[in-house]
């Protein structure tokens, strides 16, 4: 995943992939991690679960490279960890991209909106990664 967003061939999937890299707080080794993301102008939204480790070195905030359509952007990342704040980003992000849902394990009403339960329950095990990017 990782050769292919760095490639010439990344628009197949770069429209809802991109990498982010982070700088490790205590080894100071840069960690780059593929993730789905949804990009709302300067503002992307980016969850992981929270068995993942990368995501920890953004919990009070810090740099963080993206690539993005093939463009290495920089920018500020932070994780959150509250499951409320979570649980509404999810709900959030779903509503944006259902299409995503089965990755959540959230179904879709037949309105399209997601099971708040089932929503509730994908927050418990998932942290949100909010990334701002730098202004050029």
């Amino acid at each position: 995943m990782k050769s292919i967003l760095r490639s010439p061939l990344h628009g197949m999937i770069s429209k809802n992939t991109m990498l982010i890299t982070v700088t490790g707080r205590k080894s100071g080794k840069m960690h780059t991690t593929p993730v789905n993301y949804i990009r709302d102008g300067d503002n992307i939204t980016v969850f992981s679960l929270r068995n993942r480790v990368w995501w920890r070195n953004l919990r009070a905030g810090a740099p963080v490279t993206v690539r993005i359509k093939g463009q290495d952007l920089k920018a500020i990342g932070e994780s959150i960890e509250d499951k409320k704040a979570v649980a509404a980003g999810v709900l959030s992000y779903l509503q944006m991209s259902p299409k995503y849902a089965k990755y959540f394990q959230v179904t879709l009403d037949s309105s399209g909106q997601p099971n708040p339960e089932e929503v509730d329950r994908a927050a418990q095990n998932r942290v949100m990664i909010r990334v701002k990017l730098a202004r050029a």
